[in-house]
């Protein structure tokens, strides 16, 4: 099964059309989508300002990411079931529509860095985890991350402005 009959059936599954065909699923569900995806940006954001050296300066930068990471992929897990379930009501026009495309490219890319920034940059906290200013790899690291949320968000709300028949 390719990628555009596996779109296709998602959209014709029992989920995807109660969602498309609905009165009031399709809103409900992406309020949360909408609020979840706040949460990320906005607590993702704290932690971002810090590794730039930009805020809570004086704060160890384990603590704040301990603090808040948390409960941010409590909220990403649900943006992304929420994100899942709008996807599915529209599934073959999402995967042909370009800024969905780059809503989830930038995702991936986020998740790269996050993964980079763990596997490298981390591994050396006990050296900067209280500095002022967090060494360049970290500092690149937050930088990115805030650009490509902003990119998501954009993308994210494009999305809706580019499918004139997203609810009909």
């Amino acid at each position: 099964m390719d990628l555009t009959s596996l779109f296709q059936w998602l959209q014709d599954s029992a989920v995807g059309t109660a969602i498309r065909e609905g009165d009031s699923l399709f809103p409900w569900i992406e309020t949360i989508h909408v609020l979840a995806i706040t949460f990320v940006v906005g607590s993702i954001a704290a932690v971002d300002l810090r590794l730039l050296g930009w805020a809570s300066k004086s704060r160890a930068f384990s603590k704040v990411n301990g603090e808040i990471v948390p409960l941010t992929w409590i909220a990403f897990a649900i943006a992304l079931i929420s994100g899942g379930l709008l996807f599915s009501s529209k599934a073959a026009k999402y995967a042909d529509n370009l800024p969905f495309q780059i809503k989830v490219s930038s995702l991936l890319l986020l998740g790269i860095n996050m993964a980079v920034f763990q596997w490298v940059t981390y591994r050396s906290i006990d050296h900067w985890d209280r500095a002022d200013v967090p060494p360049f790899a970290a500092r690149v690291a937050g930088a990115l991350s805030l650009i490509l949320w902003v990119f998501v968000v954009t993308a994210g709300r494009t999305i809706g402005f580019t499918m004139n028949d997203l609810v009909e």
